[in-house]
């Protein structure tokens, strides 16, 4: 068995990515019963709902699941960035007779200051927690390993990986830039090196000790085989599980997920602040073309959430945030153990 099986204690080498706004306890339940790790998403969550969310998870199975928290940089408010940024979009609003919002709120805690979803962690424990954006502070990390609780985290560069090593975590998720949802850049202001998952994975693998877990573009078995020949011992999917039926993804998602926009995936930082990878809409192209600079994350989210509120009120989803990797046109919809069972067949996993 590899260190990693042995550190997720499941029967596959496969992770079923987070997907804040996507994943449910129903969908990671059924992952994990299948024999994979399931993930929630909690760092959008207040402290109530991801203890909610945790246990309507352990309702549904017995098995050890995945539970993601956001690190990022807590936002600073510039309210004349924020205003000439609402500024620009109030035209787009008066399409749909609404307003902007009158300011921008900081609508997720970052859990590099959220003491108290920490404590709701090591009362709750679950077995795996995983980080996004960044790390939170040693003694945050040394709390959660003292409570048996195993630790992962994305890098999308070698340096992150070696941050992430140093800092006692146990296990390093590649993400390469082919993957859908919000690049893992601990210092996106730095910029993106925009390293392919082939390459990340090879470069983390050959220069640290962790077990290291592919991620980016990978939708079936071959992309499964490629990332395990490539060295890593595990892969983590989000858009391949996006048109489960478990999935919280609604109709206009899926159907834009089937249709020719998944060819099309763009990374955009206009939706949210920071930049993520999903279908092209009009906040695509209101970030390209805008002449001033974005609130920071999650403030911005907070207008683009405002902006897809009013205009889907009127039945129109241009604005919605649809986040797909490069793999996308290979999702296929069905249940997620029948996707896990046929991940499994496909790659050779189980003998």
């Amino acid at each position: 068995m590899s260190a990693l099986l042995t550190l997720l204690n499941t029967e596959l080498p496969l992770i079923q990515a987070p997907m804040a706004g996507v994943s449910t306890p129903e969908l990671a339940a059924a992952v994990c019963n299948a024999g994979a790790l399931g993930s929630i998403a909690v760092g959008a969550s207040s402290v109530d709902k991801a203890r909610d969310m945790i246990r309507q998870t352990r309702a549904l199975t017995s098995k050890p699941f995945n539970v993601n928290l956001f690190c990022h940089r807590p936002a600073v408010t510039d309210v004349r960035r924020e205003s000439a940024w609402l500024d620009y979009l109030a035209p787009v609003f008066a399409e749909f007779e609404a307003l902007p919002p009158a300011r921008l709120q900081e609508i997720y805690t970052s859990f590099v200051a959220d003491k108290p979803m920490l404590t709701m962690l090591l009362e709750e424990r679950p077995a795996l927690v995983s980080f996004h954006f960044g790390l939170p502070d040693s003694a945050t990390l040394t709390a959660l390993k003292q409570a048996g609780i195993v630790l992962l985290a994305c890098a999308t560069t070698l340096e992150e990986a070696r941050q992430i090593e140093a800092a006692g975590i146990d296990i390093i998720v590649a993400q390469g830039v082919e993957a859908g949802g919000h690049r893992g850049v601990f210092n996106p202001e730095q910029g993106d090196s925009g390293l392919g998952t082939f390459s990340l994975v090879r470069q983390i693998v050959s220069q640290t000790q962790l077990p290291v877990v592919a991620a980016g573009g990978i939708m079936d078995g071959h992309g499964i085989k490629g990332a395990l020949a490539l060295g890593a011992q595990g892969v983590q999917m989000g858009t391949a599980f996006v048109l489960c039926p478990e999935s919280s993804a609604n109709a206009a998602y899926r159907a834009a997920l089937q249709s020719d926009l998944a060819y099309q995936t763009q990374i955009t930082s206009a939706i949210s602040g920071r930049p993520a990878r999903g279908l092209p809409n009009r906040l695509y192209t209101l970030g390209a073309q805008s002449p001033v600079a974005l609130p920071d994350y999650p403030n911005a989210y907070d207008a683009g959430k405002a902006l897809h509120a009013a205009a889907s009120a009127r039945g129109c989803h241009d604005f919605a945030a649809q986040w797909a990797g490069q793999g996308a046109p290979l999702a296929r919809p069905m249940p997620a153990a029948e996707l896990v069972a046929t991940l499994a067949r496909e790659a050779a996993l189980l003998r």
